[in-house]
């Protein structure tokens, strides 16, 4: 048996409790159709039904000019760091703690400094202008993702982002990236099809490029962080008998993927409550890079999660 999350359930059926399905999207660069599953791809969207537009503000980039004592300043105190650093190779570049005081105080709260331009540059949101036109990320058939995710009567999941990034979203804490949107819908009932609004506003990491979809159904494990102690020692020692990584290999497989277990591997764990109490589960993973070549996040992944008690309740957003 090849090795996979089965073939350790086969081994150690103490895993089982803890296995859960999900589906690998593997998207391709093709040329997807409406009606074809598909990653950045056409939507299978009623000529009758608005499209959907951002209504949250935007952050943007402010840039404002340092003053030629500001900028003299902050290149003495480069100068500075640069000296004790010659004469002490062995250490790290330090400031004292006025020097601290100093940049700070020139930084103004500033996220980052340009000094080419010498320019600090900070985000601030931008409310001005129409809601912007979402995009099309994701479209899925019930064809190709088996299971309960489809309410009764559709087939389609169509998934949509504003490809901007926003902060501080109602009911989404923690998060800042662009906003996104999931439509469910019966094919059978759209016969003439929209030509969507191109954004004028754009990020050029949130258009992904059109790709086809490859499924492949698998058993997903959680990582170390939502398992027994010794059951992931156990998990571990199977896995490097193996020469594979439990991590990332049997459990939290990464990829653009629905359903399975979310990855913590840049944080620890963090749980994710609906607003009516239950644990929210992973739905979906859109994943940065590959064919799709979008970027969310440090070139991470972006996370849907679903109320496991009812679906309709509203999503929440995390990015690892």
């Amino acid at each position: 048996m090849p090795v996979s999350a089965e073939s350790l359930i086969a081994d150690v059926p103490a895993f089982l409790q803890y296995a859960r399905p999900a589906t690998l999207l593997r998207p391709t660069a093709g040329t997807p159709g409406v009606r074809d599953g598909s990653v950045g791809g056409p939507l299978l969207w009623p000529a009758d039904e608005p499209w959907p537009a951002c209504p949250a503000p935007h952050l943007v980039q402010a840039r404002e000019k340092l003053s030629d004592e500001e900028r003299d300043t902050w290149q003495r105190i480069d100068r500075a760091m640069k000296e004790r650093r010659r004469r002490n190779p062995g250490r790290a570049y330090e400031l004292t703690a006025e020097e601290a005081r100093e940049q700070d105080r020139i930084m103004a709260g500033a996220s980052a400094l340009d000094m080419i331009t010498w320019e600090r540059c900070r985000w601030v949101q931008d409310t001005s202008g129409p809601g912007v036109p979402m995009v099309p990320v994701l479209q899925l058939f019930a064809r190709d993702v088996p299971g309960d995710h489809w309410p009764p009567g559709t087939d389609v999941l169509q998934v949509l982002w504003c490809p901007n990034d926003h902060g501080d979203l109602p009911g989404q804490p923690y998060y800042s990236g662009p906003t996104v949107e999931l439509r469910y819908r019966s094919s059978s009932t759209v016969e003439t099809v929209l030509d969507p609004p191109r954004p004028d506003r754009v990020g050029r990491s949130y258009l992904p490029r059109p790709c086809a979809v490859a499924p492949l159904e698998i058993v997903d494990l959680p990582a170390s962080d939502e398992l027994p102690d010794d059951l992931y020692d156990e998990g571990d020692r199977w896995a490097e008998e193996r020469d594979v990584e439990f991590e990332r290999v049997l459990a939290c497989r990464p990829g653009w993927k629905v359903g399975g277990w979310p990855s913590w591997h840049l944080t620890d764990l963090h749980v994710i409550d609906c607003s009516c109490g239950a644990r929210m589960r992973l739905f979906l993973t859109m994943d940065s890079g590959g064919d799709p070549d979008v970027v969310v996040g440090r070139f991470g992944e972006l996370r849907v999660f679903t109320c496991p008690k009812d679906p309709s309740h509203p999503i929440r957003l995390n990015i690892q």
